[in-house]
């Protein structure tokens, strides 16, 4: 074991001097702590090591012991379900309210195992040999050849109960040698698991959230992210996500965010239903917290973990969502440890490498046909928190030149208690186009029409709004009233969401092609009246308004024949409004 020893130190970097070979980004452990660290610099005899941990009570002279491995962490059935930090050490279960330092493996686990080869098969490297399950009615799980091994079985045990970290399986490699497998294995974090081919990625991956879901659509194996200042919900959506998309596992990567909001996280998550098992949501996913009074290098670790994690799960052919909140706290943990190594700084303070390490983590989002021949995806979101609102700060442009979907957060909106507050002036999807072809097969080939149609109706309400703030809104012509009479009740009809209402907190996609096209059925007909004569006051006075603004949260899943009422009503109501008898009345 290569062995060097502590000659200088300052917060989380250390240099120590060796006569061993060391790599770049290997992993070692210091001091008599066991304290985990990272390579990150070698010259001659001279190497700089960033530690994931606090480095109190090391001094000069303390010995660092290399791993031969670089930062590695154990992937397994025994993820799912729990808690962990940023080096997926387990934050539960340990009877301790302070994470213990130093490197420790997490305790092994019981899981029923199946077998799915017989000796003498040949297994090729990523290829499924077991599946297993934490308790009869719990997910289940895929025990993988890890994607760097592979031959012909020798034995495996017969279906039991075993701990995962038993040998279950014995292979001999092309060259005769013995490979001992268990349930998992152990993967370089920074380094992105192989597959057989990246797919083209679609269909959505729907969130329930309707302003997501019909104006800016992400694909499965697509990626996403949320800039948004202070206040403004990117916390809030990024767990309402979790919460109600259709992924088969969640990723939760909780990287410097405040110690009371991944308090909030880890309280609120065990204790949610999945609405579609009815099982408890956690043992769906994983949450990795890694809150901001945490050492500083193991936050700028944590992503790295949280990706490799999902990419596990995608290798499965299960779809993945991973939540990042925030990438901000993580490049800003790049900077600061940038700093201690003494590197030049680029824009904004940051390393000259933020753009390659933000695209390094958003390329590893895919939908792939991977190694044993399924189909899976990870998608990735990711949660900017520009300071004040400023999108053209470096960390906002960076990620916008490797996501095809931007959600952006409006302070105003969030203030108004608008929620979502995503703001759809500002905000695209470059996966709309090709997720035009998915919704036309769930019954709405005028999707794309009725998606532009509403995005113009906005844009245009913007322009107007600052018009009237001038002119007075009953100076404007009939059409323009007419376009704000639309533009709000598509804000209020549609694009806001209660997420405390049972029946508005979840939309399905059937139910959202329902409400867009009810809508587009009012603008129909409002521009017909008003080309027929009819004072827009009179459209604004209709009680059907009041229900179109509410539909939202008064007709639920099961209650869809109900837009066929709204329909008529729609039809009963213009047609009151332009006949001829209430022309009559009114002159």
């Amino acid at each position: 074991m290569n062995e060097a020893v502590i000659r200088w130190l300052s917060g989380p970097v250390l240099r120590a001097t060796t006569q061993d070979a060391f790599q770049i980004n290997e992993s070692v452990l210091v001091g008599p702590r066991q304290l985990l660290g990272e390579v990150m610099r070698l010259n001659n005899d001279e190497m700089t090591i960033q530690l994931f941990e606090d480095g109190a009570g090391l001094r000069p002279g303390d010995r660092v012991q290399g791993q031969g491995l670089p930062l590695s962490v154990r992937l397994g059935p025994g993820l799912l379900g729990h808690i962990f930090d940023g080096l997926l050490r387990s934050l539960g279960g340990e009877g301790r309210d302070f994470l213990r330092p130093g490197y420790y493996a997490v305790p092994a686990q019981p899981f029923l195992f199946t077998p799915l080869v017989v000796p003498g098969q040949q297994l090729a490297a990523g290829e499924a040999f077991a599946s297993v399950q934490a308790h009869a009615e719990a997910v289940t799980q895929l025990c993988l050849v890890p994607p760097d091994r592979s031959g012909e079985v020798l034995s495996i045990v017969q279906s039991g109960s075993y701990n995962d970290d038993e040998t279950v399986c014995v292979l001999k490699d092309q060259h005769g040698e013995r490979i001992e497998l268990a349930m998992g294995h152990f993967w370089p974090v920074r380094k992105p698991r192989p597959v057989s081919q990246r797919l083209a990625a679609e269909p959505p991956l729907l969130t329930g959230q309707r302003i997501l879901d019909c104006l800016f659509p992400v694909a499965r194996g697509g990626k996403a992210m949320i800039p948004g200042g202070f206040g403004t919900g990117k916390t809030v959506l990024l767990e309402t996500i979790a919460k109600w998309c259709d992924a088969d596992v969640i990723v939760y990567l909780g990287c410097g965010e405040r110690g009371n909001e991944m308090a909030g996280v880890l309280d609120e998550f065990p204790h949610l239903e999945d609405p579609n098992t009815g099982r408890p949501l956690m043992e769906r996913m994983v949450v990795i917290a890694n809150t901001s009074n945490m050492p500083v290098a193991a936050r700028e670790a944590s992503v790295y973990t949280g990706v490799t994690v999902a990419e596990y799960f995608r290798d499965q052919g299960l779809r993945v969502a991973l939540m990042a909140d925030s990438t901000s706290r993580w490049a800003e943990a790049l900077r600061e440890v940038s700093g201690r190594l003494g590197e030049l700084p680029g824009e904004g303070g940051y390393p000259a490498y933020l753009s390659t390490r933000l695209a390094e983590f958003y390329e590893r989002a895919a939908r792939v046909k991977t190694l044993s021949g399924k189909n899976g995806s990870l998608t990735i979101m990711g949660a900017v928190s520009p300071p004040s609102s400023d999108f053209s700060e470096p960390v906002t442009v960076h990620t916008k030149r490797y996501v095809r979907n931007f959600w952006a957060l409006d302070r105003k909106r969030a203030q108004a208690r608008f929620y979502p507050a995503v703001d759809p002036i500002a905000s695209y999807s470059e996966d709309a186009d090709i997720l035009s072809v998915w919704w036309s097969k769930q019954g709405a080939p005028a999707w794309a029409q009725q998606r532009r149609r509403f995005l113009t109706l906005l844009e245009e309400q913007t322009r107007l709004e600052r018009m009237a703030r001038i002119l007075g809104k009953d100076a404007l012509p009939q059409g323009q009233r007419l376009t704000l009479l639309c533009a709000e009740l598509v804000n209020e009809g549609f694009l806001r969401q209660s997420a405390f209402a049972v029946k508005d907190r979840f939309t399905s996609p059937k139910r959202q092609i329902r409400m867009m096209a009810i809508l587009s059925l009012f603008m129909d007909r409002a521009e017909a009246a008003v080309a027929a004569g009819v004072d827009v006051d009179r459209m604004a006075a209709l009680p059907l308004l009041r229900r179109l603004q509410r539909m939202g949260e008064e007709i639920g899943e099961e209650e869809l024949e109900q837009f066929d009422a709204l329909e008529t009503t729609i039809e009963t109501s213009f047609s009151g409004l332009m006949s001829p008898s209430t022309e009559e009345q009114r002159g």
